[in-house]
C-alpha cells in the first residue's frame, strides 16, 4: 500500500478518535446534567489543533507550551476586543448571519493582537487564530459557550500528544516530499 495513503490513513483514524472522543464527552456530560462545564465542546478551532498536533507533532507550533499559550492569549484577546468594541452581550455572528462593522473590528483586533503575542512570545501557534475569531465574534461568547472551547481544547491538548505517540509512522508531513517554501 502506499506510504503516504497509509499515513493519511493514521492521521484520519488518530484525528477520528481524538474529536469523537471530545464529542462523546461533552454529549456524556450535558446528559448527565453537567451544564456547568459549557455547551459545545467540539468547537471548530479543535480540528486544526489536532491537525496540527497529529501530524506535525515535531514542529514548533506542537509544543505544548506553543498551543497554551496560543489558544489562552486567544481567548483573551477575543475577550477584550468583545469589551473594547462593547460587543459583550451582542448576536453573534452565527445568530445574525451578518457581522456589523463593530464585530468587524472586534475579530481583526482579536487576531492582530494574538499574532503580535505569539511573536513576542516565540509561541506560534497557528490554530489560535481560529481560536480568536470564535470569541471575538462571539460564536464562543463568555458563559457555557466559551467553557465548552476550554474544556474541548484542554482535551485535545492532553489527549492528541499521547495520540500522536502511538506505534505507526510518525513522519511530519512537511518532510515527505519536497521543502516547504513560504506559499507552499
Amino acid at each position: 500500500m502506499d506510504r503516504r495513503l497509509l499515513l493519511g490513513l493514521r492521521f484520519a483514524l488518530l484525528a477520528g478518535v481524538l474529536l469523537a472522543a471530545v464529542g462523546a464527552a461533552g454529549h456524556a456530560a450535558s446528559a448527565l446534567g453537567a451544564h456547568v462545564l459549557g455547551g459545545t465542546w467540539l468547537t471548530t478551532t479543535l480540528g486544526p489543533t489536532g491537525y496540527v498536533l497529529l501530524a506535525h507533532p515535531r514542529s514548533v507550533t506542537s509544543r505544548l507550551r506553543n498551543a497554551v499559550v496560543g489558544h489562552g492569549t486567544a481567548v483573551l484577546a477575543g475577550l477584550a476586543a468583545l469589551a473594547i468594541f462593547g460587543l459583550w452581550s451582542a448576536r453573534s455572528v452565527a445568530e445574525t448571519h451578518q457581522e456589523t462593522l463593530p464585530q468587524v473590528g472586534a475579530q481583526a483586533v482579536a487576531v492582530a493582537v494574538t499574532l503580535l503575542v505569539l511573536t513576542l512570545a516565540d509561541a506560534h501557534h497557528a490554530p489560535a487564530g481560529a481560536t480568536a475569531l470564535l470569541v471575538a465574534s462571539g460564536i464562543a461568547r463568555p458563559g457555557p459557550p466559551l467553557i465548552g472551547l476550554l474544556v474541548g481544547l484542554a482535551i485535545v491538548l492532553a489527549v492528541a500528544p499521547l495520540l500522536a505517540r502511538l506505534p505507526g509512522e510518525r513522519h511530519d508531513t512537511a518532510t515527505m516530499d519536497a521543502e516547504e517554501t513560504p506559499m507552499g
